[in-house]
């Protein structure tokens, strides 16, 4: 049995190195999992112990050296995420803060409600010291002004409203405050006032004039082409969305053509692969083919450009992924190695990894390398079939059906984890939008650059046009199909891990085991089956209640906190207008008082100053919810506004026997430093329900209160 053993884990030799990424990703995985923030100690410990398995894999067999080192490369995950995360502190606002704000302008894009916003560093708020004022804020513009007048390094002044970056819409959610904390984002709000200019863009660094450049390209651009078409080349260019129109993300999104607004992988590669064949092209043109390195020479040419593509796209975590990418697969070229190899694919995972070890946690990272690993397996496999025998035009064909159909594959799950969607008719949208992307948009693009110069760079847009109005075209029809977009369950946090363990173990194990991995995607499967939704949920500024019933969640307003609702109703695989899931029974509404119940246990959310003095007690409540801060000493457990700041969004279940389990976001995020404003997290509330039905109830559920909304 060990020689057997042995044998296995020496046939994995020399494809060793698509396992360190995978061991670096659960380390910083199981980091991002801890409900407590490890101290210098412990990560003190840590490198002793990634010293001492360095140290054990010197001496053990060459079988089994491969498993220590894997346990290292673990464990100096785990430390990147934390160096990582203590290279980010930044200051966070403490407080919602209303007055003066000034500020350099270092982003321009539009928020989730479609409103134009501002990213501003070098930040001065009223009355505050520079040691405590966040090094960024982003604030959104309300009303009718166009931030158009307004260029990059601009110090902008205002009058808006301030508050901490929020946490999850609901426990166990997408943490916004550990993705502001890695941004350097110390406050999000928003303005109705004037925005102003206060100072013209000093002289400043290459950064800021790349910035600036940018933007330039950006409305020049859609001067040139107005319209949506205009917005998209704009974005294809560089990066800059703020112009899209809601209806048309929409349609991309229903269409699984998103990814073509985002300059990733794609974009990176049919830019630098144009480039790479128009120069070597070019050189094959003259004598000087039969003399010098041409195909080298070109892969230099296609990494400049490259380098110049993400300075201007702005340099987002998703085109630096795929800058990457591509830099490993021209230095191969430059080394004489082959490009396409799942070797060039965990370089790049590596460097990714390394240089910013938050990004495992995003779609954007997951979905990129799920694409390209796969693509990557799948052609590696291809190549062992003879296929000279279809036409030259069939084969090209039979590669992007099949690229379309493996990359849509691949990053099915994720996109449905992340977004709660799948795009039935994807592969149909790609198949006809994606080569038209590389035959024509990206080389007119190319050309419209190169003319540019000579003020023909109308030449260029005219054909990106032609090619950008057949694409939203596409989006349009395939997205008003019926049944075009099918929704899912938000699943558990383990789905995720173990299915991509399971592909990666599909992908990278050497022999026949590999099967083994579809044991872990079935499980994943099993478990996304299983998972199950709160059956009530509890915004984090008690606005808004929502509790599943038979037709879908049923939630406490017709509009208002809409973000917060959209999230849930998302999550929960049915999302609907909010007023239509407001209108559904299962809450009783009488004024500013809903009230609702679990079981036997009654559930009462207040909104507004009147409503909370006017309840005598809870008003037969076991558990009062309240937008305003309570004064009163209540018996019943209350969550008022300055609990819920401590706690976050709340979900409420029933466990088997009837007990109500109350479950807060901060106390799934555990004690993290992007959220300790808010003070310790405090574990699960069980309300005992045999507790209930004895005569002192109430006063053990004022006990409960005063842990709850102590300050």
């Amino acid at each position: 049995m060990r020689a057997v053993i042995e044998d296995v884990l020496l046939a994995q030799r020399g494809a060793l190195i698509g396992w360190v990424p995978v061991c670096l990703g659960c380390g910083i995985g199981g980091y991002f999992s801890l409900q407590d923030e490890p101290g210098l100690l412990a990560f003190g410990g840590l490198t002793i112990c990634a010293v001492l398995l360095w140290a054990l894999s010197r001496v053990v067999s060459v079988a089994y050296a491969p498993i220590i080192v894997g346990l290292m490369l673990v464990l100096m995950g785990a430390g990147l995420a934390k160096w990582r995360t203590t290279a980010s502190e930044a200051p966070v606002l403490g407080f919602r803060y209303y007055g003066p704000i000034e500020g350099r302008v270092v982003g321009i894009d539009r928020s989730a409600s479609d409103a134009p916003r501002l990213t501003l560093d070098q930040v001065v708020l009223a009355d505050m010291a520079p040691a405590r004022t966040p090094t960024r804020v982003r604030v959104s513009v309300h009303g009718d002004q166009v931030l158009t007048t307004y260029s990059p390094g601009d110090t902008l002044i205002m009058t808006g409203h301030l508050s901490p970056p929020a946490g999850p819409a609901e426990p166990g959610g997408f943490d916004f405050q550990r993705h502001a904390w890695f941004l350097e984002l110390g406050a999000v709000g928003y303005t109705r006032t004037p925005v102003l200019r206060l100072a013209a863009p000093a002289r400043s660094g290459w950064t800021a004039r790349v910035f600036a450049m940018r933007i330039a390209i950006s409305r020049a651009v859609q001067t040139a082409m107005p319209g949506e078409t205009g917005a998209f080349a704009a974005a294809i260019m560089t990066g800059d969305r703020s112009a899209m129109g809601k209806a048309t993300l929409a349609n991309l999104r229903a269409a699984n053509l998103a990814h073509l607004l985002a300059i990733s992988g794609l974009h990176m590669g049919l830019l630098t692969g144009f480039i790479f064949a128009l120069v070597r092209g070019l050189f094959a043109l003259t004598p000087l083919a039969l003399f010098w390195p041409t195909k080298k020479i070109a892969a230099i040419f296609a990494l400049l450009v490259g380098v110049f593509y993400l300075a201007l796209s702005g340099g987002n975590v998703a085109t630096e992924r795929a800058f990457i990418m591509v830099g490993v697969m021209f230095l191969a070229v430059l080394l004489d190695r082959r490009a396409l190899t799942l070797r060039a694919v965990a370089i790049a995972a590596i460097i990714v990894l390394v240089w910013q070890p938050e990004a495992l946690m995003g779609p954007g990272f997951q979905m990129s390398f799920a694409a390209t690993t796969a693509l990557v397996a799948v052609f590696g496999h291809l190549r062992r079939i003879d296929m000279h025998r279809l036409p030259k035009w069939a084969r090209a064909v039979l590669s992007v059906v099949i690229s379309s159909f493996v990359a849509g594959l691949a990053t099915a799950p994720f996109a449905a984890a992340h977004f709660n969607q799948i795009a039935h008719y994807g592969l149909i949208a790609n198949l006809l939008s994606v080569p038209l992307m590389g035959i024509l948009v990206m080389p007119a693009a190319v050309l419209a650059v190169c003319l540019a110069p000579f003020g023909l760079w109308q030449v260029g847009l005219w054909f990106m046009d032609l090619g950008l109005r057949w694409i939203l075209h596409v989006a349009a029809v395939v997205a008003g199909q019926e049944g075009a977009v099918g929704h899912v369950i938000a699943p558990q946090g383990i789905v995720l891990p173990t299915l991509s363990l399971g592909l990666l173990f599909l992908v990278l194990w050497q022999g026949r085991l590999r099967f083994a991995g579809l044991a872990c995607v079935v499980i994943a499967g099993f478990l996304w089956q299983q998972s199950a939704r709160p059956a009530m949920l509890v915004a984090d500024n008690g606005a808004l209640l929502g509790v599943l019933t038979h037709e879908g969640r049923a939630l406490s307003k017709p509009k208002g906190s809409g973000f917060v609702a959209g999230i849930w109703l998302e999550n929960d695989g049915a999302p609907v207008p909010q007023d239509v899931a407001a209108a559904r029974p299962g809450l009783h509404r009488t004024g500013r008082v809903v009230r609702a119940h679990l079981g036997d246990w009654a559930v009462v959310q207040l909104s507004g100053k009147v409503a909370l003095a006017d309840m005598p007690g809870c008003g037969g409540a076991d558990v009062l919810i309240s937008n305003q801060t309570d004064a009163g000493d209540r018996p019943c457990l209350v969550y008022d506004l300055r609990a819920l700041r401590r706690t976050g969004a709340l979900a409420l279940d029933l466990a088997k026997n009837g007990d109500l389990l109350v479950t807060s976001a901060h106390g799934v995020a555990g004690n993290r430093p992007w959220n300790r404003r808010q003070g310790p997290a405090m574990p699960p509330h069980r309300l005992s329900l045999a507790q209930k039905r004895a005569p002192e109830a109430p006063q053990s559920h004022g006990v409960l209160q005063a842990s709850i909304s102590a300050d």
